[in-house]
């Protein structure tokens, strides 16, 4: 371990496509960051998600680029390419471990959406992955911060006391609605953050038709 990892206490991990990033997944970022005082939020894109095995996805590299762009300006944020690197499916606890082993003796905290975690019993290796990280929920306006909690009851407790809740505004916004509206030729500006809307625009991306 580095001297310079060994000076954080909280890492908070960012995971996902990002195809591509938008608005929602930096405020969740940040609004985690702050709510739960992390030192910083490492956002890692998926090279080949077990669960998005349905759908083709852009290629790793574009991305990766696409995150770098959006998380410029944020001092508090990194990308790392841990999982584009790695060969197979991109599996969380082998994420987590790679983070937790970086910076021994950090709090690790994985920040998703509320939907997945209510899928959590079913994720690669979960006992070992809840006993290395806490997840935080981000949810969407209008996702009832009360039902989640009552959903929350049918998983057993050991997992419910590694699971925290956070409310996002921007997750409105979603990648699907964006590379739909890139195809259909509709705008895309203010949902993203500018030199990710050029990045697409410029490589033309998500034109299907």
């Amino acid at each position: 371990m580095s001297e310079r990892a060994s000076k954080f206490s909280k890492i908070g991990i960012m995971g996902g496509t990002f195809d591509p990033i938008h608005y929602g997944h930096l405020v969740a970022a940040e609004g985690a960051r702050h709510h739960f005082s992390l030192d910083k939020v490492i956002f890692v894109p998926a090279a080949r998600p077990p669960h998005k095995t349905d759908r083709t996805i852009s290629d790793p590299g574009h991305r990766l680029k696409m995150t770098s762009l959006a998380v410029a300006s944020n001092p508090h944020f990194e990308v790392s390419d841990l999982e584009v690197e790695r060969q197979g499916l991109s599996y969380t606890i082998d994420t987590v471990r790679t983070v937790a082993g970086t910076y021994g003796g950090a709090k690790i905290y994985f920040i998703t959406g509320a939907d997945a975690v209510l899928e959590i019993l079913t994720w690669h290796r979960v006992d070992e992955l809840l006993k290395l990280a806490v997840f935080i929920a981000a949810t969407r306006p209008g996702y009832r911060l009360e039902a989640l909690a009552g959903r929350l009851k049918d998983i057993i407790h050991s997992v419910r006391g590694c699971i925290a809740t956070m409310e996002v505004p921007a997750l409105a916004i979603s990648s699907t609605d964006i590379r739909r509206r890139v195809n259909e030729g509709r705008p895309i500006k203010y949902l993203l953050p500018e030199p990710v809307e050029e990045y697409i625009i410029s490589r033309r991306l998500y034109r299907y038709t």
